[in-house]
């Protein structure tokens, strides 16, 4: 499998930072606040490889930095430093060093996002038809008839009835919301997609569902995805390999069957444990 994303020491640190910042907080010392400045080091020196077709999970508990890592890659969190590189036919983008325009490119076409709050993925002034149309016509397709069609296909594939295309989001559940959202990621073709907390808030039943969709549509499209969360059996459900983190640092990472079934650190041994 070829590679289609690489990243490098990505770091994110709120508030005006200092020199001791990343010595100063971290796993060993139980806090991401840096007790000299403020600051709040949200993701420090985060590094890995994502190749095509493959499923990265990112686990850890709430303040973890599992979701700026994702909201880094989307461009809607600007990294303190760090480096991530987007390989597609022969060609590499060094993601941070773009100008806006060529970023929201990519974000429009080439990358899919799927939110844990589907209000921040989905326009509710719209239609469920709508919601996929606007990204469509961000991808410079202009074509009515095309589009109402392709908005079809997603929503069918995405167990959302067609019959209901032309309602808003705000008349749907919260799993239903989510597959709107899944669709409208979907509807550019793109080869890297981010999943954060989707499942979060879910009832056990939708969220399998939820999950069961996801993969399906991994195994068909052969689509790369990171996915966000906290829930271990997710990520033993979807992912191929998986970091955990903590206070903002990746403190295990490896095969998910060995990190989940032989966690070597104890963080991971307690969250391991907390799960059976």
């Amino acid at each position: 499998m070829e590679q289609i994303l690489q990243a490098e020491n990505l770091t994110k640190i709120h508030g005006p930072g200092c020199d001791q910042c990343i010595a100063s907080t971290g796993p060993d010392v139980g806090s991401n606040i840096c007790p000299h400045c403020g600051s709040v080091v949200a993701c420090a020196d985060v590094s890995f490889n994502l190749h095509q077709g493959e499923i990265l999970g990112v686990v850890g508990e709430s303040g973890s930095g599992k979701s700026t890592l994702v909201q880094m890659l989307y461009f809607d969190v600007i990294p303190t430093s760090g480096r991530a590189i987007f390989f597609e036919d022969d060609q590499e983008w060094d993601l941070f060093s773009l100008n806006a325009a060529a970023q929201r490119q990519l974000r429009n076409r080439r990358f899919g996002m799927v939110y844990q709050n589907p209000r921040l993925g989905l326009n509710f002034n719209v239609s469920a038809g709508g919601n996929i149309a606007e990204r469509l016509l961000m991808s410079q397709v202009r074509e009515f008839a095309a589009i109402r069609e392709r908005a079809k296909e997603l929503l069918d594939r995405t167990q959302v009835p067609v019959a209901r295309m032309d309602e808003t989001p705000a008349n749907f559940s919260g799993g239903m919301q989510q597959r709107v959202q899944i669709a409208k990621a979907l509807a550019t073709n793109p080869p890297l997609l981010l999943l954060d907390e989707v499942s979060t808030g879910l009832d056990v039943t939708v969220q399998a569902r939820i999950l069961d969709l996801i993969l399906e549509l991994q195994q068909q499209l052969g689509i790369a995805m990171v996915v966000v969360t906290h829930d271990l059996e997710v990520v033993r459900l979807l992912a191929t390999r998986t970091l955990v983190m903590k206070s903002g640092r990746v403190v295990e990472s490896g095969l998910t069957d060995q990190v989940l079934e032989d966690p070597q650190q104890a963080y991971t041994q307690l969250l391991v444990s907390s799960a059976l």
